[in-house]
């Protein structure tokens, strides 16, 4: 039988330890998500060289593609799950749910058709020198039969931390990253496959975790699925795409500034000592490495949401409040400590990812420092978009995103790499991130300010 709503330990269990037993295992599994992307970016850098490196930098837009259109569906319907079991709507929770697994199932083959279909003029599209081109099409036209599976991964893993299963989602992921750090080195050197051993140990990784994750389903926890549940409906996808948003804008728009910023290192790197295939792999690698950073950020916040949408649906705002509090205390240690590893130790990083000339490293060092530089306040940005679509307010969240990517980065990338050339590409980014983080507390206070002091108790 469904837990009972009043019964629900998201309503009732200390703050802190929930916060705790939800987050660890959801930063868990994106960590090991992330390492997905680094795991083929280290084996292809010592296998194949940097040419391969900057061939998954290219292919990564449609990665971000994916990751935009499984997250927007599956963090919306894992929002709206838990606000409607706080509601007290388990029936209309749970086609919620299955609304969202059948829908993105059916994009993912649409979307693999597609990059099929337009391979070539793709990786033009995202940056790809003549070097570089074969190694991108190889890489994506096989990494792409994995969109289906990727999209159901990424989407249940929400749904399922939703149902307080947690560790459960964290197994799924973690089973899929080792067998793809497995697969990868037997691939690549023992088949002798290079760039195309590294993309098949992906697909078929992606297929096991998908696999693990759709199992879940008849051991839910809070609902009993029939099997008119995975009927697609529109309206309550259209809610889903709603409060998931603010994801898909961040994703979506992360699409289009690596798209962009590709193509203005093709440009001015020609006309710099570098060339322009060094700066594409170098930045390629240090956005893999930053992807480690947001994901256990957004694993923080993925382990609250649950406790922020179920307790402001049930008007238990004194959680809610308990709840922000806890997670940007950790959000903000997590960013100081990986702001001083990324400032410390930038060319022992890049290494791992293969061997470069000095002009390689020399590049890379400075690319990273500065792309990097305000890390320590950037939990903070991350925490807030994702928090308002937890709590059913999609569209600050959304303002958020934009204003960070495309209200201001976009046209920094543009405005200083005409006037700086490379070096203004380097520069956009730390001063993107001081006006976002401002944006984000300006939002924050307001809310909080806004948001009534005590429980309301509907009688």
């Amino acid at each position: 039988m469904p837990q009972s709503m009043t019964q629900n330990p998201l309503g009732i269990k200390p703050v802190k330890k929930l916060l705790i037993s939800f987050a660890w295992p959801a930063i868990t599994a994106n960590i090991i998500n992330a390492l997905y992307s680094i795991i083929d970016q280290i084996f292809i850098g010592q296998g194949v060289g940097y040419l391969g490196n900057a061939a998954t930098n290219v292919a990564f837009p449609i990665t971000t593609i994916c990751l935009a259109v499984g997250l927007m569906i599956g963090i919306g319907a894992a929002a709206n799950f838990n606000l409607e079991l706080g509601r007290g709507n388990p029936d209309k929770a749970k086609s919620v749910v299955g609304t969202s697994v059948m829908s993105l199932f059916i994009i993912g083959i649409i979307l693999t058709i597609l990059v099929h279909i337009f391979l070539e003029p793709l990786m033009y599209v995202f940056g790809s020198t003549d070097e570089i081109l074969s190694y991108a099409k190889t890489f994506a036209g096989i990494s792409s039969l994995g969109i289906p599976f990727l999209l159901i991964s990424i989407s249940t893993n929400p749904i399922v931390r939703s149902d307080n299963s947690p560790k459960y989602s964290m197994i799924a992921i973690v089973f899929g990253a080792i067998l793809n750090t497995i697969l990868n080195p037997i691939f690549i050197f023992g088949f002798k496959w290079g760039i195309a051993g590294s993309a098949w140990a992906t697909v078929i990784s992606q297929f096991l975790s998908a696999m693990i994750l759709i199992f879940y389903f008849p051991r839910f926890k809070s609902v009993k699925f029939e099997k008119k549940d995975f009927i697609p409906q529109i309206s309550l996808l259209k809610i889903s795409i709603s409060l998931g948003m603010t994801s898909f804008v961040f994703q979506g728009s992360n699409m289009i500034i690596q798209i962009v910023t590709n193509n203005l290192l093709n440009i001015y790197g020609k006309e710099s000592v570098y060339g322009n295939d060094i700066p594409i792999a170098v930045a390629g690698i240090v956005a893999k490495i930053n992807i480690i950073f947001i994901a256990i950020v957004i694993g923080l916040v993925q382990g609250a949401q649950p406790i922020f949408g179920f307790n402001y649906g049930a008007k238990k705002y004194d959680r809610v409040r308990e709840t922000m509090n806890y997670m940007m205390k950790y959000a903000i240690i997590i960013s100081v400590v990986f702001f001083a590893i990324f400032e410390i130790f930038p060319k022992q990083i890049v290494a791992a990812f293969g061997n470069g000339n000095e002009l390689y490293f020399e590049f890379a060092v400075k690319y990273m420092r500065f792309f990097l530089l305000f890390t320590f306040i950037n939990g903070i940005q991350i925490s807030s978009s994702t928090f308002f679509a937890a709590i059913g307010k999609p569209k600050i969240g959304v303002t958020i995103a934009l204003t960070k990517q495309i209200i201001i980065l976009l046209p920094m990338l543009f405005i200083l790499s005409h006037t700086f050339g490379i070096e203004g590409i380097i520069y956009a980014t730390p001063i993107t991130d001081i006006c976002a983080f401002s944006v984000s507390v300006f939002f924050l206070i307001r809310e909080f300010r806004l948001m009534p002091k005590n429980n309301i108790v509907e009688v």
